[in-house]
Order: structure tokens, then sequence, then C-alpha cells
């Protein structure tokens, strides 16, 4: 069934579980950080093999998104949402069942690929069923109720792992992805109208298009780098918090959930400033993060505990959450017409960006102080500012030119 033939109730209904299904990406990727540091002691493996589980996800989730929005555009959203969210669920339960860690960075690949499917498809259902004024509304909530993974996920982690085993982490999920399943089942269908022919060619010459798009690719780059400013402490903050402090895995699952709440706050204060001019905000809240961790780099070499490494992300993660939470909205309104392409596109470079800057933040040394995690925020949020600042003077000489012409 078409769910624009649908009655209004179960419309409303469709959209709650649309919403409900937005923050599985980041229960899959969160839930089992605090839990981190037991699977590499009951796996015999490095910490390094265990944050690479992590990067595999990333990896698989970033390119296929690449390629799933023209996929999705011909095929339809509905049946690959079914068939994704039964992957996610084997797939769950076999990294469960499992003690070898390339089987685990295998299945986390193919996590990644079911949750891509997903992602997009529910990205896109705003686009399909909304018009303009209600579209930008809903999408500017997407990145709130998307948050509430990470907030959720990582406090639930901590006691799943406290109370049983890293393994019931994935329980969790196999039962999520079943419920989410049953939802679709009876509420949800189809939303796209006019199906459009995969063609690959064609495919390419959009992403060609969309990527000459200054404003697009920009936006794109930052929202990538925003990302992986958070990613900073998801990858190496559960070793840090259990191994240098020396805080159990409930403590890590709280770490990670007031960080999840910073992050949403961010998405917040981006609602209620809506009004205000992009530049300026945008530019404000860069500038004060990159002053934040400079201040921490200097008190990190004189106090070294986890009060003051989590007051100080605190707010960095609200300036990274503002502005993801504006480009992203910005970004998922240039190509209308083409919202699974350009949505595909947008997630999939956004991952790949992520996977890279959590490869690069695994492999580059011990982090085992406040100091050494310091310095893994700036190497971050320095090219993110040269980004935003290059992006902010590109948009400024954009909308100076019709008053030229004028």
């Amino acid at each position: 069934m078409h769910l624009k033939n649908a009655s209004t109730q179960r419309k409303k209904y469709a959209t709650i579980l649309t919403f409900l299904t937005v923050p599985l990406s980041g229960f899959m990727t969160d839930i089992y950080l605090p839990s981190f540091p037991s699977m590499s002691e009951n796996l015999q493996v490095s910490e390094r093999s265990i944050q690479l589980t992590l990067t595999c996800f990333f990896l698989s989730y970033g390119f296929v998104q690449l390629f799933v929005g023209g996929l999705l555009d011909s095929i339809g959203r509905y049946r690959p949402v079914l068939i994704s969210l039964v992957v996610l669920m084997i797939s769950s339960l076999g990294i469960a069942f499992t003690e070898d860690v390339f089987v685990i960075c295998v299945l986390r690949i193919v996590q990644g690929v079911g949750t891509s499917f997903i992602v997009v498809a529910k990205r896109a259902y705003f686009v399909d069923m909304y018009n303009d004024v209600k579209r930008k509304s809903f999408l500017s909530y997407f990145t709130i109720v998307w948050s509430c993974g990470p907030i959720i996920a990582p406090f639930l982690g901590g006691y799943l792992e406290s109370l049983f085993s890293w393994e019931a982490n994935f329980y969790f999920l196999a039962i999520y992805a079943a419920i989410l399943f049953l939802g679709e089942l009876f509420i949800g269908g189809e939303t796209i109208r006019h199906f459009k022919k995969f063609n690959l060619k064609k495919t390419i010459m959009l992403y060609r298009v969309m990527l000459r798009n200054k404003g697009f690719l920009s936006g794109i780059l930052i929202l990538g780098l925003a990302y992986s400013v958070v990613m900073v402490f998801n990858i190496a903050g559960p070793f840090l918090v259990e191994h240098h402090f020396n805080f159990s895995p409930v403590i890590i699952g709280y770490c990670t959930l007031i960080l999840g709440v910073s992050w949403m706050l961010g998405g917040i204060i981006s609602k209620k400033l809506v009004r205000y001019s992009f530049n300026p905000k945008i530019l404000y809240f860069t500038a004060f993060q990159l002053v934040l961790i400079t201040v921490l780099i200097g008190l990190s070499g004189i106090y070294d505990n986890l009060v003051l490494l989590m007051s100080f992300a605190f707010i960095i993660h609200i300036c990274s959450g503002f502005v993801f939470t504006n480009y992203f909205t910005n970004n998922m309104l240039f190509f209308p017409s083409s919202a699974g392409i350009s949505g595909g596109l947008m997630g999939g470079m956004l991952y790949i960006i992520t996977s890279i800057s959590s490869y690069v933040i695994s492999s580059s040394g011990e982090i085992a102080s406040t100091f050494d995690m310091s310095l893994r925020y700036i190497f971050i949020a320095i090219p993110l500012a040269i980004v935003v600042f290059i992006a902010a003077e590109f948009r400024s000489r954009r909308l100076k030119k019709p008053l030229m012409n004028a």
C-alpha cells in the first residue's frame, strides 16, 4: 500500500515509526562502546582490533549510501527496509554467538550495508510525504531524534555489559530490529510516488552535478568533520575511562550519555536560532569550539581527570551538534527532486569521512590521558574550522551576486 493513499491516522503512525527508526544507526554504532575494553579482553585481541569493528561499520555504511539512493528511487523504499531489518536481526545474533573478531568485522560490514538502506529510505521519507514547509520542519527534527541513538545506546550498553556481558548489546539490537520489522509490516508502506529507472551512468552524472555544487560539497565535508569530533571520545573514551581513570562500563555509559545529550542540545539550539543569519551563527560556534579545545589542551597539561575532560567535551559536542544540524537541514534541501540520490551521496561521504577520521584516531598512538584526548580533538577541529570559514566566504559571495546584478 502507498502511504500517500493511507488514512491520516496511519500516516501519523508511519511518521512516528520513522522517527523510531531514525536512531537505529546510532544504536548500531554506540551501544557496544562501553564494552570495548571487555571485548578486547574476552576475545584476546588488541584495542585497535575492537576499534576496527566500528571503522568497518562506518566504511560500509558510508560506501553503500553512495549507490543506494539511486537504487531506492528505482525499486522503492518499503521492501528494501523490510529485508534490511531481517539482515540486522540475523547479523546481530551472529555477532553475539561468535568469538572471532574477524567474523565480527565481516558482520559489521554487513550491518553497515543493511543500515544504509534503512537510513537513506527513512531520510527520504519526509521529502516523499510532505510539502516544503512541513518537510523543512521535520528535517530539522531529524538530527535531534537521530541523536537519541548516541544518547540512549551507550548508557543502555553500559548496564547490559555490567549486568550480563558484551553479547547482550547485540541481542538487544536483534530485538530492536525485530520490533521495527513488525511495525513496518503493520503500519509502514511505500512512500515514493514516481519510480525512476536505475541508471548507473545517469546516477554518476547526477553525482557530478551535485559535487560541483560548492555549497553542497562543503556541507558534506563539514558534516563529516563535525561528526568526527564526536567520534574522538567514542573511539578512545571507553579505554581511557576504564583503563586510565579506573571506572566501570556503567560510568562509560554515563559519560557517553552526557555527551549524547550535549549533541542533542546542539540540535535544539540550532532549531531555536533558525531565524538568525546562517553564516554568523556557524562561524561563532566553530570559533568558540576551537577556543575551548585550546583551553583544554592548556589545562590538561596540569590537570588529568575525567571531570575536566567531560566538562569541556560537553560544550565541544554542543558546538559540533549545532553545526551538524544546520548543515544537515541545509544540504537536504539542495536537490529535493532527487532526495534519494542526494541523501545517499551526502550520508555516504559523511560516513566515509568519519571512517577515515576514526581510523586515524585509533592509529594515532596511545591515548592515555586528558592531554592525549585534547590533541585528538584539535586534530579534527582545525580542518573543520578551515572548511567552515571557506564555506562561509563562498556563501557570502553567492548571496552578494543577486544584489550586484540588481
